[in-house]
Formats: structure tokens, sequence, C-alpha cells
């Protein structure tokens, strides 16, 4: 499926890139930010959330004065989202393998000050936090103040980036780093790939999101033409992480409607069951 905001060609260099050992991927994204050559960047935060953080505050509540909550980007990029859940009142946190990503994330924040979409929502405003590493180690740690939990994370094209072999690893980290009553937002993109053609970005049908976050750190059977072998997943355990919410957006990035101008992308929403 070819589409005006990410052509055939540059789907092409994208998987010729990133052939190969896939413990070389971090330095290959900073190769692709220090050529410049970024498809997935949009220059606006994702419209699936916009519409989210402003329509369901029944799920995340406000921001009350001098009560702080931390929200998680990783593969943050340029930063619109970690901007905009500043101006929710969160102290959010950007992360990203490349200092060049994050040397534009800076730049974003300064050329969007006094941009609406950046007003503030809540109380306060809350911290912007820019962090160059790696989100399957503890190194970055060193620069989040409080408790090594966030209140809220998000992806969006993050789990898109990585191998299918990293899958059970990023579940077993989404559910490490959740604070017991945090939240974990998805905005599920690409639903409409096949398996078999490879990436990134990666094919993401909802059913991968619902068994990885469901069986967090397991590995899952895959079938290299059609994806996860849903018949042969075993019921989730008491480690697992619940989906509160599941649902097509009203919008979302051009990239996510199909020929039809329908959309392809989900929502979901996660917590810990005890937090239910």
């Amino acid at each position: 499926m070819s589409t005006p905001d990410q052509p055939t060609d540059a789907r092409e260099k994208l998987s010729a890139h990133f052939q190969g050992d896939s413990s070389l991927h971090n330095q290959k994204w900073d190769a692709l930010w220090k050529e410049g050559f970024l498809p997935w960047d949009k220059g606006f935060p994702s419209p699936a959330l916009v519409d989210l953080l402003a329509d369901r505050k029944d799920l995340f509540g406000s921001v009350t004065e001098g009560k702080k909550r931390k929200a998680l980007v990783p593969g943050c990029g340029k930063g619109y989202d970690v901007l905009l859940f500043s101006a929710y009142g969160y102290d959010a946190y950007g992360l990203d393998v490349s200092e060049t990503a994050l040397e534009a994330a800076k730049e974003t924040e300064r050329r969007m000050e006094g941009d609406e979409t950046y007003e503030i929502k809540g109380v306060e405003k809350g911290s912007v936090n820019w962090i160059v590493g790696d989100f399957f180690t503890n190194d970055f740690w060193k620069d989040v103040e409080g408790e090594g939990t966030f209140d809220l994370i998000y992806d969006y094209t993050f789990l898109s980036a990585l191998p299918p072999s990293l899958r059970a690893g990023w579940s077993a980290r989404f559910k490490e780093l959740l604070a017991p009553q945090g939240k974990i937002i998805c905005v599920e993109f690409p639903t409409y790939k096949p398996h078999s053609t490879g990436g990134p970005p990666w094919a993401l049908p909802p059913k991968v999101y619902l068994g990885h976050l469901s069986r967090p750190g397991q590995e899952l059977p895959y079938d290299e033409e059609t994806g996860l072998l849903e018949s042969e997943l075993k019921e989730p355990g008491k480690d697992r992480l619940e989906r509160l919410e599941h649902f097509p957006p009203k919008r979302t990035h051009q990239i996510g409607y199909n020929a039809d101008g329908k959309v392809t992308d989900w929502v979901s929403v996660w917590a810990h069951p005890n937090a239910l």
C-alpha cells in the first residue's frame, strides 16, 4: 500500500537500511537523523492523541496543583507529543537513541513557544525533559526525577520501528515502567500491512498489542507469512496488563487512512489489573 506520506521508495529505503543485525539499529536510526531522512515526521502531534486527551479526561483525570505526574514518550523524535503532555500538566520525558533527534526536539520546543496547540490545558504546565538513551536499559534513569515509574507511557510508531524479536522485551518494559495507577496509550499503527512485508514500519494489527501487552515478556508464536498465531496463545497470567479501551480514533495522521478515506489506526488504553 502506497500513501502520499510514506511512498514506496521511502519504505524500501527503510527496509534495506535495517537489514542485518538488530543490535545495530540504534546507530542506524541515528544515521537517518543525521542524514535528515525522516519520512515518519509529520510536523505536529498525533490527532488521535490530541482528541483522546481532550475528550477522555475520565480515563486520565487532571493534574492538580502541586501534584505532578510523569509521562514517557520513547522514540520521541522531534517531540510534538512530549510538548502536548507537558501542556496537560505532566512532567514529560522524551526519550530517543539519537542525540540529533533530540536537538531537533529542542528546536521544536523553541519554535512552538506560544503555539495554541501547546497552551496549558490544566492547572499548570509540566516540565519538558529530553533524554538520550535506550528504552531497554536503565541508563537513562539518572536523568529522571522521582520514582522509577511513569504515570503515562505513550506509543505511536515506536513499536512499529522495532523488529518482532524485540516485542516481548517491549511489553515487559512497558509493564515495568508503568506506575501502579498509571495508563499506557497506544495509537496502533500500521494495522493494514501484511506481516510478510517486513519493516520498518512493521505490521501491527490490534492482535499484536493485545497479545503482547496481555502477556508481558512472553515470547509469542509467529508465522513468517501471517504474523502472530492467535490460536496458539496461552491465557494471560496474573502479570498481564489489562486493556481498558479500544476504538478507532475520529482523526489520525494521513498515513493512517486507507484509499477510501477510512481510519485504519486504533487507540488502546492499558493499565495494571489492580488499577481498574
